[in-house]
């Protein structure tokens, strides 16, 4: 199973008071950017795709129904089965549907929140080597804090999901 190109979708989202979100990194989506339809074992084609591309530690889960964000790395979420709605970005952010075969790139910083979900939902999350993962749920200290932490987490060296030619890198170093 092999990746397509897909147009990426891009937002930039302020800070809402609690979510710091990225002033400096676009929140990146790949819509269907793996085609799993008759695909036994999404899961493990999803973890192949992240694992080919330098991208580790990762897990198989949903998205939490609550409001959080990492201040200390970037977050890569592939969906290999279901859908969701999530809020990404805070209080003002972005509501979007995502589903098999999407990907998710979240900028240190970025909230998210699972609005609702598929009883079939699997996402495979994934963090870039350097930094360090922390769960932040947007108290003030914790917004203080990460409003320096943020700015000094390293780029990763390569996307997710195309490698070191994609387009995170480009859309991330401008």
């Amino acid at each position: 199973m092999s990746t397509r190109k897909t147009k990426p979708l891009t937002f930039l989202f302020t800070d809402d008071g609690y979510v710091p979100n990225n002033s400096a990194l676009p929140f990146v989506v790949y819509r269907g950017a793996i085609n799993l339809a008759g695909t036994p074992n999404p899961e493990e084609v999803v973890e192949q795709v992240i694992a080919d591309n330098g991208w580790g530690e990762m897990w198989r889960n949903g998205i939490y129904e609550y409001v959080h964000y990492h201040s200390m790395i970037h977050e890569a979420l592939g969906i290999a089965r279901g859908r969701a709605k999530v809020r990404f970005g805070g209080a003002k952010g972005e509501e979007l549907e995502i589903s098999a075969g999407d990907f998710a790139i979240l900028p240190a910083g970025t909230g998210h929140q699972c609005l609702w979900a598929s009883p079939d939902l699997v996402v495979i999350g994934a963090y870039p080597k350097g930094g360090r993962f922390d769960l932040c749920r947007g108290s003030k200290a914790e917004r203080e804090k990460a409003l320096t932490t943020i700015p000094k987490v390293p780029m990763p060296d390569s996307d997710p999901v195309y490698g070191k030619g994609g387009p995170l890198l480009t859309l991330w170093r401008g």
